[in-house]
């Protein structure tokens, strides 16, 4: 933090959330905003390259996640941390208990100006050193957890639901959204196939299809389908596809019929 004020760095995947976050933030005076990245590794360039005293990061980005960022910093520079994410419950736990904040989207202007109060409060508080290993101390709790999800926070008809990875049945890609199959349920989150992939266990989620990922537990039989293509049937019923140029994948995995 600098006599000059607050230099901020805003960063995240959507050019419509940088807009609000900067927007929200152009009407301190105290802050200055001295750029904006897409993704985890422009993120990682900024923060090295420029040192900002304040960064709005987002959990989930193409390339590099938010937490990726943070453990590639050392502590001879890490800024204070405002977290974006959409339902990692992971990250919300770990942030109360360290007194960090995170941004739930959607959120509202007075949460955020509540969000941006608390690090500048972190800012003033620098000189005794707890914001830096608060922040090493919440990198080594993520670097700790379990390697992938093994459950998500999911909003449906208004209701936050707590769903375990294990209960999926199978991922279907939308665009930049994820339908999750759960037997005659169907959750929306706002994520990539490609960003889920990498979160899920892949000896039990596998990619069959180039918008689609199963749940190898929930698949009871295979049906030669055309083109080469293999129908999979699931223990609901649901039926869905195993493209033939996943399928060297799929049995290299499940093992080939005898």
């Amino acid at each position: 933090m600098t006599s000059a004020g607050i230099r901020a760095l805003i960063v995240d995947d959507e050019l419509l959330a940088r807009k609000f976050i900067r927007r929200l933030l152009k009407s301190d005076d105290e802050v200055e905003i001295i750029g904006e990245c897409g993704n985890g590794k422009e993120a990682l360039a900024a923060i090295l390259e420029k040192k900002p005293d304040l960064v709005f990061l987002d959990v989930q980005m193409p390339e590099m996640n938010g937490f990726a960022v943070l453990e590639a910093l050392t502590e001879e520079w890490i800024p204070a941390v405002v977290f974006v994410t959409a339902y990692d419950k992971y990250a919300i736990q770990a942030f109360e208990i360290h007194a960090l904040d995170y941004l739930l989207k959607p959120f509202d202007p007075p949460r955020f100006a509540l969000s941006l109060e608390r690090a500048k409060q972190e800012l003033r508080n620098r000189g005794n050193g707890n914001g830096p290993r608060q922040i090493a101390a919440l990198i080594d709790i993520f670097r700790a957890k379990p390697k992938y999800l093994d459950r998500l926070i999911v909003k449906a008809a208004g209701r936050i639901i707590l769903l375990r990875t294990e209960e999926i049945e199978w991922l279907e890609a939308d665009d930049k959204y994820l339908h999750l199959h759960v037997g005659a349920v169907s959750h929306l989150v706002r994520t990539t196939l490609n960003a889920m992939q990498s979160q899920l266990d892949p000896q039990k989620f596998l990619r069959i299809h180039r918008s689609t990922i199963v749940n190898v537990d929930r698949i009871k039989e295979l049906h030669p389908s055309i083109n080469g293509d293999q129908e999979v049937i699931l223990h609901s019923g649901a039926k869905i596809t195993l493209s033939r140029n996943y399928r060297n994948k799929f049995y290299s995995l499940l093992g080939k019929p005898s």
